[in-house]
């Protein structure tokens, strides 16, 4: 086929055909040593196919070059399935920041009810690391397995509830010290702590506390409320956010009850 054939044949311009042909991809079956022209087989047509489609989906001209240069079936259909799986993802990210940009244009959400909480020191089963903000979520999951392997071993009747503590440090500068935690009785036996854990007293705290009740996606309205309401009517401490997880777990479970605690000075007015 001539590229002008094989150009109508797979919609793709002469232009097109010649830049993916210079990356090593869709050469042509036979280009003519004296004048250059490229002729292309009808067993081509679908690797034009495939090439159309994932550009249309914007995949990198090097992962195209990956998939077309994998004789393997199997393993061509494996790296398709990979790419298809990441545009799923990426379009499912712009879908909901299209919606969260939508409800900030128009709030439909009911307000966040703010209430204050004194917290006295707490003693609690804590795992601390430093930790990269990109690497927050892997971290946080296998750290709640940790400490619901130490729950599992431990009587039910010493322990109570999960938690965690964020330094401004971790969001604003990507890198900070996180903990999660679980609270326990005098009861608790030391003896049962394991995994990188350790017992420790948790500061007594005040806390303007707000709940998020909801997927993982709809956390930052809560927040935003909370830091809103605390710039106007409170002094804000600069330390750590402290949550309190009622139900599931945020970046684990779908849906998660959890107790948002800003740090606070209360003033008696």
């Amino acid at each position: 086929m001539t590229i002008g054939d094989f150009s109508r044949a797979v919609r793709m311009t002469a232009k097109a055909l010649r830049f993916y042909h210079q990356n090593g991809i869709l050469v042509p079956a036979v280009v003519d040593p004296y004048n250059g022209y490229r002729m292309y087989g009808p067993n081509q047509i679908a690797d034009a196919q495939i090439v159309r489609t994932l550009r249309d989906l914007h995949v990198p001209i090097h992962s195209i070059k990956e998939v077309l240069t994998t004789a393997d079936v199997a393993e061509r259909t494996q790296m398709l399935a990979h790419h298809l799986a990441t545009m799923e993802q990426q379009l499912a990210d712009t879908q909901l920041a299209v919606q969260n940009l939508r409800d900030i244009l128009t709030p439909t959400q009911a307000p966040v009810e703010i209430v204050y909480r004194s917290v006295m020191e707490t003693r609690a089963v804590a795992i601390s690391e430093v930790v990269e903000l990109p690497d927050l979520a892997g971290w946080f999951r296998q750290s709640i397995s940790k400490l619901q392997r130490i729950a599992a071993q431990t009587d039910r009747a010493s322990i109570s509830g999960y938690g965690g503590v964020w330094p401004n440090e971790l969001i604003s500068g990507g890198r900070g010290l996180a903990t999660v935690f679980l609270t326990v009785e005098d009861a608790f036996a030391e003896r049962a702590i394991g995994d990188g854990a350790a017992l420790v007293e948790l500061p007594p705290v005040e806390l303007a506390v707000a709940v998020h009740d909801g997927p993982e996606e709809t956390v930052p309205h809560v927040y935003a409320a909370l830091g809103e309401h605390v710039a106007r009517h409170e002094l804000g401490t600069g330390g750590p956010v402290r949550e309190t997880y009622i139900r599931g777990f945020r970046s684990i479970d779908p849906h998660t009850v959890t107790e948002v605690g800003w740090p606070i000075l209360r003033v008696v007015h």
